[in-house]
């Protein structure tokens, strides 16, 4: 709570004391509340553009603000090119061999066989001459090494052109269905983040701050609007301990405002069951009486005899000090 804030409530507070002379039990204080949800940054990006002014009422799904979307631009075109390309893999895998490529490997296989059989008719000549003592052995055991190498380089064509007739191993079509996959979740989430950089109201309220102006450049995650949010705001009190157990939720009091004339009435929403600012095991008699609990009374509408110039709730700012009774006290 500001220092303002709290002089504020103390000030409230000693005027109440000073008016109230009677024997009822002195008001409960507290400032007048919203619900506040803080919209963050999505990336740290400058922003470019700015929607809303403090103050205005916004719609759920409403622009706010713009951050920079090159950089997301970018990166976004760049997966989706990586998703085209995983695509064309996969669709290249489950199309299999072309018949231009199969009818080329089976010409290399004929092309390989007619080498060996080449070699083999080398090899015998060589052999029948050796016989006859007309060359040395070192000619036949080169014609030895080109046969074996002939027929080695016939069955590595007659594997290929197997490898093409029974097409793609369900295993690649696995690993090409894991990459599509893959790139299409990565340009999701970019997508998404990009979607992102378009800050727009989670839901209808009021813009309460905005931190940052053109061209600020906010950090990934910091509030970049606070909206006050609900249908109507809430009085949070301190309670002191010695009346904790009188205010129960459901409980209905009167809130009045300072510099509202008319009263409000309200309901007890929650009762904080820890005490606030001093743990309960640190004090011990007298001292155990200046322990508090926090309550939200949420309120309901004009309390007073006359409400046709009472501010309607939702034209009620926060943090307004602002005291309570239980109705019956104090009128």
């Amino acid at each position: 709570m500001s220092t303002l804030r709290l002089f504020f409530i103390l000030s409230f507070a000693a005027l109440l004391g000073a008016c109230n002379r009677s024997n009822a039990p002195p008001p409960l204080l507290g400032t007048l509340e919203w619900d506040r949800i803080a919209v963050q940054a999505e990336a740290a990006e400058p922003v470019i553009a700015i929607a809303v002014k403090e103050g205005d009422r916004v719609e759920a799904g409403a622009l706010l603000l713009q951050l920079d979307p090159r950089r997301s631009d970018a990166q976004l075109a760049q997966a989706q090119a990586e998703l085209v390309r995983s695509q064309a893999a996969q669709a290249e895998l489950q199309h299999g061999a072309r018949s231009e490529t199969l009818a080329a490997s089976r010409a290399d296989l004929a092309r390989a066989e007619v080498s060996r059989s080449d070699a083999q008719r080398e090899r015998e000549r060589a052999a029948e001459i050796r016989r006859q003592g007309l060359i040395a052995q070192a000619e036949l055991d080169r014609r030895d090494t080109a046969l074996k190498s002939a027929r080695a380089e016939v069955a590595a064509a007659q594997a290929h052109v197997l490898e093409l007739t029974n097409g793609t191993r369900p295993e690649q079509l696995d690993q090409a269905d894991a990459s599509v996959a893959a790139a299409q979740a990565k340009v999701d989430e970019l997508r998404l983040t990009r979607e992102r950089l378009d800050v727009r109201a989670p839901q209808a309220g009021r813009a309460d701050a905005l931190p940052y102006k053109l061209g600020d450049q906010p950090a990934r995650g910091a509030s970049v609007v606070s909206l006050l949010c609900g249908t109507a705001p809430y009085a949070r009190l301190f309670v002191p301990a010695p009346r904790r157990s009188a205010l129960q939720p459901g409980q209905v009091l009167t809130v009045q405002i300072a510099g509202i004339a008319q009263p409000y009435s309200a309901h007890v929403r929650a009762v904080r069951s820890e005490a606030s600012f001093t743990p309960y095991y640190a004090l011990s008699g007298d001292d155990a009486n200046r322990l508090s609990y926090r309550a939200e009374l949420l309120l309901d509408g004009c309390a007073g005899s006359d409400c046709s110039q009472a501010i309607a709730l939702q034209d009620l700012p926060a943090g307004l000090p602002l005291s309570a009774e239980v109705q019956g006290h104090g009128q």
